[in-house]
């Protein structure tokens, strides 16, 4: 009888040793994960980047950013970091500078150039603030770069040449601060790149042809000369108000993608051409330039807003623009009346702005 009895005993007995060890396994595997984890981590380059970071930038009031970049933790927990394993070892692949939260005051200081040691960064995004001085050079030498954006700052000098390195990159939005020089003809040959917003800077010069296949072009606000170059095919929305360009808009004509044109405040002539009134269009922007001649649609012209005032264009008012709804013609040298079919819409209400004042015509 004791014998039966000992059996279930011996059979309990190694269950509880098979659990206990089974614990002791899984501690153990969890403990080296995490040392395997800490030290990839701790990988030198990208902890000294950062800390050279952290060095030349501070929280300007009301900003709370690098309060948690305490170095005797792990810098992947930090604020505004994210890591990854690359062959192996844990790198930082994305770096936000600052609190993008809306009511942030951003950082002041200036960009290390020790961020170029940050190998296996694919993106770099700068908030808003009071940052100053160049764009560090070194940072054309971080290869998987697919995102820099540094808007909204007080950077100063040229765009780096060393740009043009960056074959990864989809996206460059330096827009909002005080570069100068002109677009380095090798980062509009860049052959990913699909966004390029560069929007008031004080950059001069002429646009380089552009051979990458953006999708969106913002240079406004800046102080480009010279004539339009060629654009791709693939570019939907351009933006390049309030330079200085001259010349035809010819290279416009083929770029049937566009949903988004703004020219105004340059100094354009030549006719429109009258391909872009047939493009699928929610805004067209030429007001403020010195285009000239006749407006003739070769049809019904469905883009909701036209400004096409302050310019030297002339003859009859085309019944074709009647059915956008808002319509700037004013100051030019329209003549003749009305066509019927700006009556009729505007009695439709389909109409919202119409301005015809400071032109020629003789009826309405």
């Amino acid at each position: 009888m004791s014998q039966k009895q000992a059996m279930p005993t011996t059979d309990a007995s190694l269950h509880k040793l098979w659990s206990m060890a089974h614990r002791v396994v899984l501690v153990l595997v969890i403990q080296m994960l995490l040392c395997n984890r800490v030290n990839a981590q701790l990988f030198l380059n990208d902890v000294e980047a950062l800390k050279s970071v952290s060095s030349m930038l501070t929280d300007m009031l009301g900003s709370s950013f690098f309060a948690s970049w305490d170095f005797s933790k792990d810098p992947c927990s930090f604020s505004g970091v994210l890591c990854d394993v690359v062959d192996g070892v844990e790198r930082v692949t994305v770096l936000t500078l600052g609190d993008a939260s809306s009511n942030s005051r951003g950082l002041r200081g200036t960009l290390s150039s020790a961020l170029g040691n940050l190998a296996a960064l694919q993106q770099l995004t700068l908030v808003p603030g009071q940052v100053i001085g160049p764009i560090p050079s070194t940072i054309g030498v971080i290869v998987n770069l697919q995102f820099i954006g540094l808007s909204k700052n007080y950077l100063s000098g040229s765009i780096p040449d060393s740009f043009a390195e960056l074959h990864q990159l989809v996206t460059l939005d330096l827009s909002y601060n005080r570069l100068t020089g002109s677009i380095p003809e090798a980062v509009a040959a860049l052959p990913k790149l699909a966004s390029l917003v560069l929007t008031r800077n004080l950059l001069t010069g002429s646009i380089p042809t552009i051979t990458s296949p953006l999708s969106h072009l913002d240079l406004k606000h800046n102080k480009f000369v010279g004539t339009l170059p060629a654009f791709p095919i693939s570019i939907n929305y351009l933006s390049l108000s309030n330079n200085q360009l001259s010349g035809p808009l010819d290279n416009i004509a083929d770029l049937a993608n566009l949903v988004y044109l703004d020219l105004s405040f340059n100094r354009f002539s030549g006719s429109v051409p009258s391909a872009i009134f047939g493009f699928k269009l929610n805004s067209l922007q030429l007001q403020r330039n010195q285009l000239s001649g006749p407006v003739r649609p070769s049809e019904l012209v469905v883009i909701p807003t036209i400004d096409l005032s302050f310019n030297n264009l002339s003859g009859v008012i085309s019944p074709f623009l009647a059915f956008a709804h808002n319509i700037y013609l004013n100051n030019n040298k329209f003549v003749g009346a009305l066509p019927q079919e700006f009556v009729n819409e505007l009695l439709s209400a389909s109409i919202q702005i119409l301005y015809l004042q400071h032109n020629f015509l003789t009826s309405f």
